[in-house]
């Protein structure tokens, strides 16, 4: 099984890249092959809603990094999508990826419709927040899992870790071994839904 991980955070070692990749310590213990892609690290540009990907078989015709995940997201069993808010909702840059996603998902190029069958991917989302009130976004939590799920993800429960403005995650007594449970259901049978 492979689970990858995507941290769509400006900030290289904050919270948000210790979460994801504790997710996927958890997975890998379970015999998953993971690996993780840094949006700090990446150029990816706004859709530009051209529609070039309804025009022939390239799909996305926008030459930068995005063109590098089309490929592991195919191939992806399972995907750990690490989303800090930011003003109510996700950065900016998950936003771009999210955007990006439209010329891979779409029936003509998605491999979810290969061979006449839906495979849908498990997806795990993980938000975290300053505010420690972990309801306070839940409306927003709940948009995000349906557009997910109208995606053709199949997505579990949603992860929420609240309070973190002043607190950094690695030092929360139980949250590492939270985390890796998560990371771990995603290779068993038991992945909440």
């Amino acid at each position: 099984m492979k689970v990858i991980g995507f941290i769509a955070s400006p900030r290289k070692e904050g919270n948000t890249a210790w979460i994801v990749n504790t997710i996927l310590e958890g997975a890998k213990e379970q015999g998953a092959e993971t690996q993780s892609w840094q949006f700090s690290d990446l150029d990816i540009k706004p859709c530009q809603g051209c529609l070039g990907c309804h025009k022939g078989d390239r799909g996305c015709v926008i030459d930068d990094d995005m063109q590098r995940l089309y490929g592991p997201l195919e191939q992806a069993d399972a995907l750990v999508l690490g989303l800090p808010i930011y003003m109510g909702q996700m950065s900016a840059q998950a936003k771009i990826f999210t955007d990006r996603l439209f010329a891979h998902i779409t029936p003509r190029f998605s491999p979810y419709y290969k061979a006449g069958k839906a495979a849908k991917k498990k997806l795990t989302l993980v938000f975290n927040q300053g505010n420690p009130d972990s309801g306070m976004f839940q409306s927003y939590f709940d948009y995000t899992k349906k557009m997910f799920q109208l995606l053709e993800f199949d997505v579990g429960e949603v992860q929420v870790v609240a309070g973190m403005r002043n607190e950094a995650a690695h030092e929360r007594q139980g949250l590492h071994a939270a985390m890796r449970d998560v990371g771990s259901s995603l290779v068993s049978d038991r992945f909440p839904e």
